[in-house]
């Protein structure tokens, strides 16, 4: 029977790949630029496309993609519209009427909160992936550096399950 991985083993394979420091907070910086991008319900779409295309850690850019999650959407999306209303000089906050829920009512009330919340979301995507960069950089080398390649046990082999 194969033993199965512990968590403080996999998580010692992901950090010390076969990347350098560099790719990997690249990957993480990635997955936070798209974690904060206003195109939801496309996020992990999205990690995967640049997972295929740039060829980065898929791990990594989950990590930085997932810091958006169901604890930490709620800041997020206030901190998009606030954001993006601040660099267009609006200062009106979003209302909503609850009393007409039809699609073409809904419509109404959201567009004009459309440009605002697309705009704050690139800028939090631009600022908080050049912010993630340095410091995941910063955190994978000096994990590597303390913990060398060699003290690492590689995972046992797939057992072909029959």
């Amino acid at each position: 029977m194969a033993k199965i991985p512990s968590f403080r083993a996999l998580l010692k394979q992901v950090l010390h790949l076969q990347e350098s420091p560099q790719r990997t907070a690249l990957a993480f910086a990635i997955g936070v630029f798209i974690g904060f991008c206003p195109l939801y319900g496309l996020h992990t779409v999205l990690v995967f496309i640049c997972s295929w295309a740039l060829r980065l850690n898929l791990l990594a850019l989950m990590a930085g993609a997932f810091l958006n999650n169901p604890w930490t959407v709620v800041p997020i999306l206030g901190a998009t519209y606030w954001v993006g209303a601040i660099l267009l000089g609006r200062s009106d906050s979003p209302s909503f009427d609850w009393q007409d829920l039809s699609f073409s009512a809904i419509y109404e009330q959201v567009m004009p909160y459309a440009v605002p919340f697309f705009l704050g979301g690139f800028a939090l995507s631009i600022l908080c992936s050049v912010l993630a960069y340095p410091l995941a950089y910063y955190f994978v080398a000096k994990y590597r550096e303390s913990h060398p390649l060699a003290t690492t046990e590689p995972l046992p082999p797939p057992q072909d399950i029959r």
